[in-house]
């Protein structure tokens, strides 16, 4: 995963911090802001974060009372734009999806 590699980490880091200093103001943790994010996606979509842990699962649960406003969906939407590589926009626009995996881990061409 492009991503992920190591000529992104910087990039990778600021936005990282966004997300973080996005999460400080709003009172919650980065995990709690992700969870929430999903959330607000629509009725239609659900977070399901999986633990073993009670105190995990009541951080996960802190997440519901995490509200986010358009701007602030919008400025979590630009940080993920702005976290796309050139080689996954290329993966985009060939309909690349990855995970979806052949037998090597190699990303299959869906279309």
């Amino acid at each position: 995963m492009p991503r992920l590699r190591p000529e992104n980490l910087d990039k990778n880091i600021k936005i990282f911090e966004r997300v973080n200093a996005m999460a400080v103001k709003k009172g919650c943790t980065p995990s709690q802001l992700a969870l929430a994010w999903v959330h607000h996606q629509g009725n239609d979509v659900c977070p399901i974060p999986g633990t073993t842990k009670i105190d995990n699962f009541n951080q996960n649960v802190g997440a519901l009372s995490v509200k986010l406003n358009p701007d602030e969906m919008a400025e979590l939407k630009s940080y993920g734009a702005a976290a796309r590589t050139s080689s996954e926009s290329d993966d985009e626009d060939r309909d690349i999806h990855p995970g979806a995996g052949d037998a090597n881990g190699r990303d299959v061409d869906l279309g």
